[in-house]
């Protein structure tokens, strides 16, 4: 390989310390500081620095920390990785929590643990998850993969590539983080490591206290290195509970609208927005108690008959299983009429409202959801000589949701039981952090009696979805030794890569009611609901606990509650038998989803290593172009009409036979990149970045058709449509860093980015109407109820309207009420997504410092992230559709730890700014509302104890600060969720030999 002799030296010496510190994967962590010597020939040819170099051989925090050091000052471009302290052992309990420690990098969690990153402001869409260099397909219907359903103690190293690479697949706008597993032939003769751990989950009420998870490594080469052998595997089982408090969303209501109230019932604090008022549409309370189960195995063989040629044959496998049984309460407001009182703040929100009509509510709901990932892969990699190198790469993977696993139910169930026998509902947010319900019942008092709970109805929903990639990838390299030009290398190589994404839907319609009738309280006997209080309930929060308000709440058997309706309730709205045994795929009306997606891309990349003025430069150009075609087929479901049911349910019929629809779209992308490299002094490194990359539109905005809500409540008549045509997410990337390598494990850093993103995807949304499509709402019967109601003197809400229905013959003798020709086309407001023609622009900077306090054992990280959007949201504009970039927060981490003598402690905080989760909420909204996360911050720690070479104890806390989750809309005070967790601790052993 043709090179400068001052590069020789360096390269050389880098080698030696990164080949130094693999190895010292092998040592145990009572070895942290064993000096060793290796002599190396590209050294020893330049007589500017000793033949020798010294390595030192380090495990632990402390060499995970050098070995992520040395990736990152060794790259081309800006990468960033996390690598295993000791086999087996990764630095944190999860990969998705290990990657937010990198700067630029914050964290989604589901059910408490860390599961997908964003980077840079670009949230999980954006970035490509591949494992071993391999595409990875997402879950259900997203490109977004899930890291909490991997575990960690197969994986050697993650790489995060922030800056574009002609040799990587494209899909990573964000970023592209490779998972790299442990290989036997790279770390030949025979290791192992296994580890038990008991986690102890604080939050935990109904399943058992203590919870176990097993893990274990092995690997083992023969016949002279021949042949290497590596398994892994994990099982963990987890057993916590999830409280929780939302909203479902906002309705805006225009002046005009308000009601004409007595003073008395205003209370009018509007300055900001004078125009309109916000109402919740309901307010929930729930306890989701959880059991999960994960296990993950990996299979690696490798053969090499010869130096130059190496076969591997890997396969992956992972199962993550959750259940969820629910019982939750609340109130439903319709959206936002029947209004006696309220209380408005300076922009507009309701932070007290007294409203009639509609109910109250208890629900259980149960739901088990298994998800399926298995990865088949097959490398060939050959050096053909010392010239030419070539690697051929093919793997079969998919992703499968199956979120009707449970047995009994094939689908996810819900039971509502409540009353309407109320007189008015009262939501209070003017205090705390919970907002307060007070519920007037017919009774006279506060409080419902097991007697007086009907039936409102049960649902069934089944959405299985399955991803699949085959992918196949040749790759070639050639070394320049021919040519007197300061060219290292060039890079080439061809993929095709295949994307599958099949999707079922089907709903089982409202059954057991839809509606309240006096006579259903008799189906259900008082000992059948169990009276509990608030006490312990979002206790985390100012507001919760025993002094909240209702501070009472009924649970039934879910079981029980099943049974009862469908056996002695008649009113099936969708005309099915009443089996409890619920088959989704005869129940209802399915619908089915199939999305092709084909890439062709080939690229190839060239090094080039010069001087200029005695300053190293290191040059990485290249490119790459992709041709993609998406064609897609659909199976969608026709509507006829749309039923009233109930007061305040509405159920969308549809024609027995689907129609299929098919729907293609084609693109093709150049996507060049530069890289330069600069060595300033032998500490300190500058790099300029300039490159496009792409994210794909979200695999399921891709499937075509038009799919209409099955129950379009007043207010939410919704449809959305697919789009195949839909352009990729460009980007134009600019990076500059600096980098100061002052020390062996310590550095500082600063980076400065610039993302220019265009084909921006808006879901835009236009009011269409369809014929044969009539609307009950304000239609001649409608307006009659009204009058007649009001004339009597009685409040026309929702209840007394239909209960006109019924008493004048409107409805059929189940209470079913369908639309007359007379009445007006349903208004539907259907939204698609499209591409934008204008460029958004995200730019920020990046911090680090990593410092080692010499032999102290002490050392601490720190990093933080600033970033800024062109586009942002507006809360105070009503009236524009708005696209703002989601996910954009500033972040910061934080690490302080001390190794020595066998003792390693680590404390770990994370922090994430406020951000915009997306643009909508529940129910539908047509003022396009936001839905926020706010400032989340969480503490970690773990206490490692080597009892000798091969046995260590630990104990480690996640968020043992007890952090919560909130998020709102438009602002603050438009309370959408708040959800608690609690502090989770693991204590246990690893043996390593």
């Amino acid at each position: 390989m043709k090179n400068t002799t001052f590069k020789k030296t360096q390269l050389a010496t880098s080698m030696a310390l990164l080949l130094g510190s693999t190895l010292a994967f092998s040592t145990s962590a009572q070895e942290v500081e064993r000096p060793e010597t290796q002599t190396s020939e590209a050294a020893a040819s330049d007589n500017s620095v000793p033949s020798e170099v010294e390595v030192i051989q380090v495990s632990g925090i402390r060499g995970s920390m050098i070995r992520s050091m040395d990736v990152k000052r060794s790259s081309s471009g800006v990468v960033d990785a996390i690598s295993a302290e000791e086999l087996g052992k990764f630095p944190d309990t999860n990969l998705a929590e290990s990657l937010q420690r990198i700067t630029g990098v914050t964290i989604s969690r589901s059910n408490g643990e860390g599961s997908q990153i964003t980077v840079r402001g670009f949230g999980p869409e954006f970035n490509l998850v591949t494992l071993n260099g391999r595409q990875m397909p997402g879950t259900g219907f997203t490109r977004s993969f899930n890291l909490e359903n991997l575990s960690s103690e197969g994986v050697s190293t993650l790489e995060l590539h922030k800056t574009a690479r002609a040799e990587n697949p494209s899909g990573g706008l964000g970023a592209t983080v490779n998972i790299i597993t442990m290989k036997p032939l790279s770390r030949p003769g025979q290791q192992a490591s296994f580890s038990a751990k008991g986690i102890y989950d604080t939050s935990n009420a109904e399943g058992d206290d203590v919870t176990p998870e097993i893990a274990g490594v092995y690997s083992n080469t023969f016949a002279d290195d021949m042949f290497g052998f590596g398994v892994s595997f994990s099982h963990q089982e987890r057993d916590f509970q999830q409280q929780a408090a939302s909203v479902q969303g906002w309705v805006l209501q225009e002046n005009a609208d308000l009601p004409d109230l007595d003073a008395a019932n205003v209370i009018d604090n509007r300055t900001n927005i004078t125009d309109a008022a916000f109402f919740p549409k309901d307010m929930n309370y729930s306890i989701n108690d959880i059991q999960r189960e994960r296990s993950n195995g990996q299979v690696t063989f490798q053969f090499r008959p010869v130096d130059n040629f190496t076969a591997t044959v890997d396969y992956t496998a992972t199962r993550a299983t959750t259940g969820t049984n629910t019982v939750g309460w609340g109130i439903w407001n319709n959206f936002g009429s029947n209004i006696n009182a309220y209380e408005l703040d300076a922009n507009g929100t309701a932070v007290y409202a007294d409203i009639s009509g509609d109910d109250a509510s208890f629900t259980a709901s149960r739901n088990t959801t298994r998800v399926d990932a298995r990865s088949l892969g097959v490398n060939l990699d050959w050096e053909l000589n010392d010239d030419w190198f070539f690697t051929l790469d093919y793997h079969d993977s998919y992703n499968e949701t199956d979120n009707g696993y449970d047995e009994g139910l094939g689908s996810a169930g819900q039971v509502i039981l409540g009353s309407d026998q109320l007189i008015s509902k009262v939501y209070d947010y003017r205090e705390g952090e919970i907002p307060q319900v007070f519920v007037n019942w017919n009774n006279g008092t506060n409080e419902i009696n097991p007697g007086e709970i009907d039936s409102n109805f049960s649902q069934f929903i089944y959405s299985p979805g399955r991803s699949d990639i085959e992918q196949l990838q040749l790759d070639g390299t050639w070394f320049n030794s021919a040519l007197d030009i300061p060219l290292v290398k060039i890079d080439f190589g061809y993929a095709r890569t295949e994307q599958t994404l099949t999707g079922f839907t089907a709903w089982s319609g409202l059954r057991g009611g839809p509606g309240f009738s006096p006579s259903y309280t008799e189906i259900f006997p008082d000992d059948m609901f169990v009276r509990n209080d608030t006490s312990g309930f979002l206790d985390a929060f100012s507001g919760g606990g025993a002094s909240m308000n209702p501070g009472y709440y009924y649970t039934f058997d879910f079981d029980e509650a099943v049974a009862r309706q469908l056996a002695y309730l008649t009113a099936d709205v969708v005309g099915e038998s009443n089996a409890y045994s619920i088959d989704p795929y005869f129940s209802g009306d399915p619908s089915v989803s199939n999305v092709e997606e084909t890439t062709d891309s080939i690229y190839v990349q060239s090094e080039w290593e010069f001087e200029v003025s005695d300053y190293y430069v290191q040059v990485n150009a290249g490119l790459r172009y992709e041709e993609t075609e998406v064609p897609s087929a659909a199976e969608v479901r026709v509507p006829t009409q749309v039923n009233w049911v109930a007061a305040s349910e509405w159920i969308t019929q549809f024609e027995a036979d689907l129609q299929l629809q098919d729907f293609t779209g084609e693109y093709d992308v150049l996507l060049p990149m530069l890289d330069i490299k600069v060595d300033v002094t032998d500490d300190v490194v500058a790099r300029f970045s300039w490159g496009k990359s792409i994210t794909r539109a979200p695999i399921g905005l891709l499937q075509g058709g038009r799919s209409f809500s099955g129950s379009p409540k007043i207010g939410s008549r919704t449809a959305t449509e697919g789009n195949t045509s839909l352009l990729p997410y460009e980007s134009t990337n600019l990076d500059l860093s600096f980098e100061w390598y002052y020390d062996e494990a310590s550095y500082a850093s600063v980076g400065l980015f610039r993302k220019s993103v265009k084909n921006y995807i808006s879901y835009s949304a236009s009011e269409e109407t369809f014929e044969g499509l009539n609307d009950i709402y304000q239609g001649p019967r409608w307006n009659e109820a009204v009058s007649a109601l009001e004339a009597a003197g009685v409040q026309a809400t929702d209840s007394a309207i239909y209960g006109y229905f019924v008493d004048n013959g409107y409805a059929d003798a189940d209470g079913v009420v369908t639309p007359n020709a007379d009445d007006p086309l349903i208004t539907w407001r259907v939204t698609k997504p499209r591409n934008l023609s204008d460029t958004r622009t995200v730019e920020g900077i990046e911090l680090a410092v990593q410092h080692t306090f010499g032999d102290t054992g002490f050392g601490v990280g720190a990093n933080a992230t600033l970033v800024d959007g062109d586009v942002k949201y507006d809360p105070y504009d009503l009236s524009s559709e708005q696209n703002p970039l989601v996910g954009i927060s500033d972040s910061a981490n934080f690490q302080v730890f001390y190794e020595k003598e066998g003792l390693s402690v680590k404390v770990t905080y994370a922090w994430r700014s406020d951000y915009i989760v997306g643009i909508g909420q529940d129910q539908g909204s047509a003022d396009n509302p936001a839905t926020q996360f706010d400032t989340y911050g969480q503490v970690d720690a773990s206490v490692n104890y080597d009892v000798n070479e091969n046995l260590t104890v630990f104990l480690e806390g996640v968020n043992i600060n007890d952090e919560t989750e909130q998020g709102y809309g438009r602002f603050e005070e438009q309370f959408l969720f708040a959800r608690q967790y609690g502090p989770r601790y693991t204590f246990g052993a690893r043996y390593t030999f």
